[in-house]
């Protein structure tokens, strides 16, 4: 199959900015990204969106290399964005681990920005599954989305994302493209583990598994506080940060 070209997107980021230097510092960040086609900056409401093909966790991770914090914000047009926390169901005392974004592209074809933390090193598998019931952890979501099984196993499906490599930090990344509309998975439940199981007996502490939702489109979240908390968005975010989000 021949790779399709990943077309450019729209993110929108919320960043503190206080003055010029603050935009330059940030854009001069940015624009070392590979991808990265267009940065605009708003002062007022403290925002900054970028066009391009660079993944959503590598601008956060430029913009929080010139000292200051990222929140996304919004990602793609309207209904073509998704997000998936991941967390384990083995009891331990941090089960958050990681977080997947998704923004579809147009044809059909979806970007998924994965990023998971506190794992065991090694090569992990990210799939989507048949159901978005996580009650029993990655045991209860049944098997890999589009699967077929043949004489010779489990055909390759849409469900199968692909690898992500786990370092000795404990960390990964993953940008993978897919061929799948963003409508088609919310509901589902994705799992990151080592083994790309149809099914799952046991739930274990690198095995992750969340529900995919809708996230908000560039233009759609305005949010500023949280209405049923109260807190700023900042202070969510360290709230997450303490998580284990990313």
């Amino acid at each position: 199959m021949i790779a399709q070209e990943i077309k450019p997107f729209q993110t929108t980021f919320a960043v503190p900015l206080h003055c010029g230097n603050c935009v330059q510092d940030v854009s001069g960040a940015v624009n070392k990204l590979d991808g990265v086609l267009k940065i605009e900056a708003d002062l007022k409401n403290q925002l900054v969106f970028i066009e391009g093909t660079a993944a959503p966790s590598t601008i956060v991770s430029a913009i929080e290399s010139t000292g200051r914090d990222a929140i996304l914000r919004g990602s793609g047009r309207s209904n073509t964005a998704g997000v998936c926390i991941l967390e384990t169901h083995a009891d331990v005392k941090d089960p958050v681990k990681g977080l997947a974004r998704m923004v579809e592209v147009g044809n059909g074809m979806t970007l998924i920005d994965l990023t998971i933390q506190g794992l065991t090193p090694g090569t992990y598998q990210a799939t989507v599954r048949e159901r978005g019931d996580i009650s029993e952890g990655a045991r209860s979501t049944g098997g890999i989305w589009e699967a077929i099984k043949t004489l010779g196993g489990w055909q390759q499906s849409r469900g199968a994302f692909g690898e992500i490599k786990v370092g000795k930090d404990g960390r990964g990344n993953a940008f993978l493209d897919k061929p799948f509309s963003i409508w088609e998975v919310i509901g589902r439940s994705m799992v990151v583990s080592k083994e790309a199981e149809h099914s799952f007996a046991r739930n274990d502490p690198d095995t992750l598994v969340g529900v995919i939702a809708r996230s908000a489109g560039v233009w759609d979240n305005d949010k500023t506080v949280c209405s049923c908390s109260g807190k700023t968005v900042w202070e969510e975010r360290k709230e997450q940060q303490s998580r284990g989000m990313l």
